[in-house]
């Protein structure tokens, strides 16, 4: 269980078509993260993005696209957010991953077992 005070918070980019087998990737990290134990994960839908390969991911304005950016955010101590990222599958499927310092000021909510 995390406490408060200092954690790393993992950012992973990628998009909505990036697969882990037959599943999407994002979907695949988080399912991951719950069950080796980690504090939390939390899958974020940007409107309009691009990375290394320059390729523009999402519609222009408000419309929505099959393929928009995608990141994924994991918050817990560092002893355990360092072997995640060791584990993380090595292919054109990740984009930029970061890593930074955070305090974490509250840390709560209802657990329920992971069936």
């Amino acid at each position: 269980m995390m406490i408060p005070g200092n954690a790393l918070l993992l950012r992973i980019y990628t998009d909505e078509n990036a697969m882990s087998g037959d599943r999407p990737y994002f979907e695949a990290l988080v399912d991951r993260a719950r069950l080796v134990g980690l504090a939390g994960a939390t899958v974020l839908r940007g409107l309009r993005g691009f990375g290394a390969s320059s390729i523009m991911h999402g519609a222009g304005g408000f419309h929505l696209n099959s393929n928009l950016p995608v990141v994924v955010e994991i918050v817990d101590e560092e002893a355990k957010i360092r072997p995640f990222i060791d584990g993380l599958e090595q292919g054109d499927e990740i984009g930029l991953v970061t890593l930074e310092k955070v305090e974490v000021v509250r840390y709560g909510g209802h657990r329920i077992p992971y069936v």
